[in-house]
C-alpha cells in the first residue's frame, strides 16, 4: 500500500519541515480511500490519503480532485485540514496521493466516543454540525475556483444514473428491492433548489469534533463531493441519525444519546438557518439510503477482492447492511423518516 522508501523521499523533498525516517499508520474508520497518519523523526504528524488498490471509481478515488476541493474549501469559513501537497507521479507509489495537516479531534462514529461529552456539549456539537453544513452550502462556488467541478443542474438525476450503473458493476448478488427503490426515486424526483457544494458524506463520522466544547475542528472525506442539491447533505445526515431515547439501529449512531436533538429538530434547524424549504426531506433520506447501499456493496466488493489491504475488519455485516439500507429507503419513500 505504501512504498516506504520512495514515499519517504517524496515527503522530504516536497513537504516543508518533514524529516525521515517516517512511521506510517493506517487510520481506522475509512472504508473507501485509504488514510495514513504519518509521523516524522521529530514527532510531527501529517495525514496521507491514497485510493484503494482495485474497483475504484473515477471521481471518488481521484486524489488530485479531492486535494483541489479541500484546498478551495480551505479558503472559506468551513473548517478543513490544510492541504500540504499532492503527488500524481505513479512512479512514487503506484497511485496518486495527497498530504494534509493532522487535526486534533474525535471522530464521533460510536456512542462510546460520544459518552465522554455532556448532554449540553452534545447539543452544541449538533448545532455546530448544522452551522458548518450551512456555511458549506453558502460558499460562492465560482469565487473559490470550483465552478467547473461538475454540472450544477439535474443533480439527483445524475446521481441516480451514476449509482445505478455502479450497482451493476459492483453487486455481489441480485437484490430486486434496489431496482424498486430506483424506480420510485425516478418517479418522485423533486425540483432542485439551486446548486451548492454538496459534500456527499456529511455526518459526525466524517468530522473531527472537540468533545469538550462541541466545536467542529475539521470536515473530512471529500471523495463524494460535487456540485448539486444542498438538501442531499441534510437528507444523508438522516441515514446516520438515531433520535435520542430510541433504540439505536447500530452502535455507531452517537445521536441516540441524551442531549442530541432529534433528526426532525436537525432538519428544522437547517431549514431555519439556510432559508431552504425542507418539507420534502423524506425523499432525500430515501435517496441517501439507496445510494449508501450501493456504496456499501462496492466497499464489500473491494474487501472481498483484497483491494483494501490487510485489515482485521470483518466485511460480512456489510452484506446485511445493504439490505437494511434499501428497506430504510422504501420506508422513507412511504413517509417514514422526516
Amino acid at each position: 500500500m505504501i512504498e516506504i522508501n520512495r514515499v519517504s523521499a517524496w515527503l522530504e523533498a516536497h513537504i516543508e519541515g518533514l524529516r525521515g525516517p517516517f512511521e506510517f499508520n493506517m487510520i481506522a474508520g475509512g472504508r473507501s480511500n485509504i488514510t495514513y497518519r504519518v509521523v516524522d523523526s521529530t514527532g510531527k504528524q501529517v495525514v496521507l490519503r491514497r485510493p484503494p488498490t482495485g474497483h475504484v471509481l473515477a471521481t471518488a478515488h481521484d486524489m488530485a480532485r479531492e486535494h483541489r476541493i479541500i484546498s478551495a474549501v480551505g479558503k472559506t469559513a468551513v473548517p478543513v485540514p490544510k492541504t500540504l501537497g499532492v503527488c500524481t507521479d505513479l512512479e512514487v507509489n503506484g497511485s496518486p496521493f495527497y498530504v494534509m495537516s493532522y487535526v486534533e479531534g474525535e471522530v464521533l462514529d460510536s456512542q462510546t466516543k460520544a459518552r465522554v461529552m455532556t448532554p449540553a456539549v452534545r447539543r452544541t456539537a449538533s448545532e455546530n454540525l448544522i452551522d458548518v453544513m450551512v456555511a458549506l452550502h453558502d460558499v460562492d462556488i465560482d469565487a473559490v475556483g470550483l465552478g467547473d467541478l461538475a454540472r450544477r443542474d439535474g443533480y439527483i438525476e445524475r446521481q441516480i444514473k451514476r449509482w445505478s450503473a455502479q450497482w451493476e458493476n459492483s453487486k455481489q448478488r441480485e437484490l430486486p428491492e434496489m431496482e424498486e427503490v430506483e424506480r420510485l426515486l425516478r418517479e418522485g424526483m423533486p425540483q432542485q433548489l439551486g446548486a451548492t457544494i454538496a459534500h456527499g458524506d456529511y455526518r459526525f463520522g466524517n468530522c473531527l469534533t472537540d468533545t469538550s466544547t462541541g466545536e467542529i475542528k475539521g470536515v473530512l472525506d471529500w471523495e463524494l463531493c460535487t456540485l448539486g442539491d444542498p438538501l442531499a447533505d441534510i437528507g444523508y445526515l438522516g441515514v446516520y441519525w438515531s433520535d435520542p431515547g430510541a433504540e439505536a439501529r447500530k452502535e455507531n449512531d452517537p445521536s441516540g444519546l441524551e442531549g442530541f436533538p432529534t433528526y426532525k429538530e436537525m432538519v428544522a434547524m437547517y431549514g431555519q438557518k439556510s432559508g431552504r424549504d425542507v418539507s420534502n426531506i423524506g425523499y432525500y433520506v430515501a435517496f441517501s439510503s439507496w445510494r449508501l447501499a450501493v456504496i456499501s456493496e462496492g466497499v464489500y466488493a473491494r474487501y472481498v477482492h483484497g483491494a483494501m489491504g490487510k485489515s482485521d475488519y470483518d466485511p460480512a455485516p456489510l452484506q446485511r447492511s445493504v439490505e437494511v439500507m434499501v428497506e430504510s429507503a422504501l420506508h422513507a419513500l412511504q413517509g417514514g423518516k422526516k
